[in-house]
């Protein structure tokens, strides 16, 4: 009786030593998942950051430039209804960029999606093993 229960032991501390070992695999695993994400995130935000800071500025830039090029070509003849006309284009053409970047913005992926989605599939197959 003594051996059966020496045996029944060591086979239960056997499994739990597995389950362990099993569980802090799934939590690296996950945890390892999780920071690919963040660096993900962080390198796609940083790169649109930088881009969208370079395309503003020059942008921007040639707006002044070309808006200084008409007004100067209309100097003599109509150049408040030039000036007016480049306003109201330039407002127009920054609400609908606005707008663009807002619904891209909105559409972007959900950040640690395919950590989430690995986290439920785990919890499914726990779930199923009970």
């Amino acid at each position: 009786m003594t051996e059966s229960t020496n045996q029944a032991t060591e086979g239960l501390l056997s499994s739990l030593k597995n389950l362990t070992v099993s569980l802090i695999a799934i939590v690296h695993t996950r945890l390892e998942l999780i920071s690919t994400d963040l660096e993900e995130g962080r390198e796609r935000f940083i790169s649109l950051l930088a881009l969208a800071f370079i395309s503003l500025f020059s942008l921007c830039f040639g707006a002044v430039l070309l808006t200084i090029l008409v007004v100067v070509i209309f100097w003599d003849t109509h150049r408040l209804l030039v000036m007016g006309s480049l306003t109201g284009l330039f407002i127009v053409v920054g609400a609908v960029i606005g707008a663009v970047v807002v619904r891209r913005l909105k559409l972007m992926p959900r950040m640690f999606e395919a950590s989430l989605s690995e986290l439920i599939k785990d919890h499914q197959e726990l779930d199923n093993n009970r």
